[in-house]
């Protein structure tokens, strides 16, 4: 599978239309193909199946630097698999993405490859938490969005407690960053935490809430009653 090819299988499946719907909603200038979600994940499925690990992160690197949307979707899509072995390719590329990180579509995709690689070697959380100190927005609020897995344990083990209160220090961190996209993340992340840990949040919210901007603060406590 060539990158040429990879890209032809994606123009097979362009909407009329959708390529200039999703320009003016993302609002980010590159090349929108205009590729529905559900064709990019039957064809990364397929490609996934087919090509070995190694040819896979070739060709998500490849897919990558088009810049074009629904490649880099289907780039991150190729990496998105809990068993990959050996990983560290992948995982070293997923890292190399993050300065490129321009909207949310594309960033949350390849973080979702990235909570893969995490998840299979926690000790990549030292890695992460440099980001949170970077001038590039979309790499501080990456942060958290790949650390999402550590919301979700109900009956977690002490290293996993120890992440989650880790990644809480970075978001009692973010509270008082004016920017949209990285309130929401903190909410996203408080969020997601109150299904599986309230305590936790309302003890972070009784802390930090009334930092937080309003919306932000009403969303991280939908679930607490």
């Amino acid at each position: 599978m060539t990158p040429d090819e990879a890209l032809d299988a994606l123009r097979a499946h362009v909407e009329p239309g959708r390529a200039e719907g999703a320009a003016a909603y993302h609002k980010v200038e590159r090349e929108y193909l205009g590729v529905p979600n559900p064709a990019i994940n039957d064809l990364t499925k397929a490609w996934r199946r087919s090509l070995s690990v190694d040819e896979r992160v070739v060709l998500a690197d490849a897919l990558w630097k088009t810049d074009i949307f629904e490649a880099r979707l289907a780039a991150a899509k190729l990496l998105t698999q809990a068993r990959l072995r050996p990983d560290e390719a992948a995982w070293r590329l997923i890292l190399s993405w993050v300065p490129d990180f321009d909207s949310w579509a594309i960033a949350d995709h390849a973080c979702m490859a990235g909570q893969k690689r995490l998840v299979a070697d926690p000790r990549r959380v030292d890695e992460v938490e440099d980001w949170t100190g970077s001038a590039h927005m979309w790499t501080r609020r990456a942060a958290l969005v790949i650390t999402l897995p550590w919301t979700k344990q109900n009956n977690p083990r002490p290293e996993e407690l120890a992440v989650r209160d880790r990644v809480l220090g970075w978001a009692a961190g973010y509270v008082d960053d004016p920017e949209w996209f990285i309130q929401k993340a903190v909410a996203w992340w408080l969020r997601d935490l109150s299904k599986h840990d309230p305590e936790r949040t309302r003890a972070f919210l009784a802390a930090h809430g009334d930092r937080m901007k309003p919306f932000a603060r009403r969303e991280a406590g939908k679930y607490l009653s």
